[in-house]
This record gives C-alpha cells, sequence and structure tokens, in this order.
C-alpha cells in the first residue's frame, strides 16, 4: 500500500522578490566605481520572498557594510528602494535606484589637496 504524503513546493520564481537586469546594471556600475577606488570588495545577492538585498562588504568575512533593498510591497508608500548601514538605519529611501544610491556615491567624492 502506498501512502502519499503533500510536501510543500518550493517557492515559484513569481513568488520571490529579485532585481531585474537594468537595475542590477545601476547596483554594478557604482559597484566596480567603488572597487575600483578601493572602498569595497565583496558582494552578496539574495532573492527572497518579500525583498531583494544586494550586500556590499569591505572583506568577504564581515557583515555587510551596506545594503541595497528593493521591497515591492512599499512601492506605493515610502518607495521600494532603500539603502541600509552596518547598523540597521536606514540611510535612504526612495521611488527612483539612481537616486538612492546617490548617498553612496557621496563616499566617492574626495577633496584634492
Amino acid at each position: 500500500m502506498s501512502n502519499y504524503s503533500a510536501f510543500s513546493a518550493p517557492p515559484s520564481s513569481a513568488e520571490t522578490v529579485s532585481f531585474q537586469r537594468p537595475e542590477l546594471n545601476i547596483i554594478l556600475s557604482l559597484y566596480g566605481r567603488m572597487v575600483a577606488a578601493g572602498e569595497w570588495r565583496d558582494y552578496g545577492i539574495s532573492s527572497l520572498r518579500d525583498v531583494a538585498v544586494f550586500s556590499v562588504f569591505r572583506r568577504t568575512a564581515e557583515h555587510p557594510l551596506y545594503r541595497i533593498e528593493k521591497r515591492p510591497r512599499l512601492r506605493g508608500r515610502q518607495g521600494q528602494y532603500a539603502v541600509i548601514g552596518v547598523d540597521g538605519q536606514v540611510l535612504k529611501r526612495g521611488h527612483d535606484l539612481k537616486t538612492v544610491l546617490r548617498v553612496l556615491e557621496r563616499k566617492l567624492i574626495r577633496a584634492v589637496t
């Protein structure tokens, strides 16, 4: 006699949030400039049920310096994009990814003496 047990299906790609190609191009462009400046060294991408996260690290085995998050549920409210610092503080939130990432681009501007 065969008994069948119900297993929950793995989440489909429609249920997980992820960055689209144009969004990744914007993020990776900034990432490349920060690596060239010696500020960042590694990154990680997570696609979860409610949020997609691009984490930036100075060294591989530490906590992320910054997290760039995409939360589509906040699209109509504060904006679906956010930059979060190492301490969990939201540095910038908004509807436009390029505008939100400007808070990180300020790190590239250095005074020339």
